[in-house]
C-alpha cells in the first residue's frame, strides 16, 4: 500500500512557517505601498512642475503690469505735454479765444479795446500764423501794462506794427490812441513740405 503524501510545506519548522505566512500577509501591503507611493511622488512631481509653471506666469504678468503701468504714466505725461502746448500752440485759429484773450487782459488793465479785425491766415511749414488787427484807446501806462500782461498770457501772442497816435492831455494824464497787429499761431496737424509756400501762391 503506497504511503499517503505530506502536504506542502509539512516538512518546514514553525518559524519558516510563521515566516511565509508573514510574507504572504505583506505582499498586497508591499505592492500597494510601492504603487501608491509612485503614484504620489508622479503627482508631487507634477505639482512641482505645475507650481514652476505658475511662478514664471507670476513673473511674467508682473513684468507685464510693470510695462503697462509704465505706458500708462507716459501716455499721461505726454497727454499732460499735449494739453499744456494745447494751451501755447493749439491746433486750430481759435479767433473768439484769441479775441477773448485779448479783451480780458484789456478790461483787466483798463483799456479800451476799440475794434477789431481778423486778417486771414498765413500758413508757414509747421505752424499757421493767426493776425487781427486792434484798435485800443487808454492811458499811456495802461497799454504799456496791457502790452506786458499780453507777453505774458499763455497763448502765444506777438504784437507788431504798432502805431500811437492822437496824443490828448486829460486830467493829467496822456491819453492816446493805438493801432497794432496782433498775430497768435496754431499748431498744422498734418504739415507737408511746400505747403504753405503753395497756398502762399496760390492767394
Amino acid at each position: 500500500m503506497a504511503a499517503a503524501k505530506k502536504p506542502a510545506g509539512s516538512g518546514l519548522s514553525l518559524g519558516a512557517k510563521l515566516g511565509a505566512g508573514l510574507l504572504f500577509a505583506l505582499l498586497p501591503a508591499i505592492a500597494y505601498y510601492v504603487i501608491f507611493h509612485t503614484e504620489i511622488e508622479d503627482e508631487i512631481t507634477s505639482a512641482q512642475g505645475r507650481h514652476a509653471n505658475l511662478l514664471g506666469e507670476l513673473e511674467s504678468a508682473r513684468r507685464n503690469e510693470e510695462a503697462y503701468r509704465v505706458d500708462v504714466e507716459d501716455l499721461n505725461r505726454r497727454q499732460r505735454n499735449k494739453a499744456e502746448l494745447m494751451k501755447v500752440l493749439p491746433e486750430s485759429a481759435e479767433y473768439h479765444a484769441f479775441l477773448s484773450s485779448i479783451q480780458t487782459v484789456a478790461n483787466l488793465v483798463g483799456v479800451e479795446l476799440v475794434g477789431w479785425t481778423p486778417r486771414e491766415e498765413v500758413p508757414e511749414q509747421f505752424y499757421a500764423r493767426v493776425p487781427m488787427q486792434l484798435e485800443l484807446r487808454g492811458r499811456f501806462h495802461q497799454l504799456a501794462k496791457f502790452f506786458y500782461n499780453v507777453g505774458q498770457s499763455e497763448r502765444i501772442i506777438n504784437m507788431e506794427n504798432i502805431s500811437i497816435r492822437e496824443p490828448k492831455m486829460r486830467d493829467g494824464d496822456v491819453y492816446v490812441s493805438v493801432s497794432v497787429l496782433a498775430t497768435a499761431f496754431h499748431a498744422i496737424a498734418e504739415a507737408q513740405p511746400g505747403a504753405g509756400a503753395r497756398t502762399r501762391r496760390d492767394r
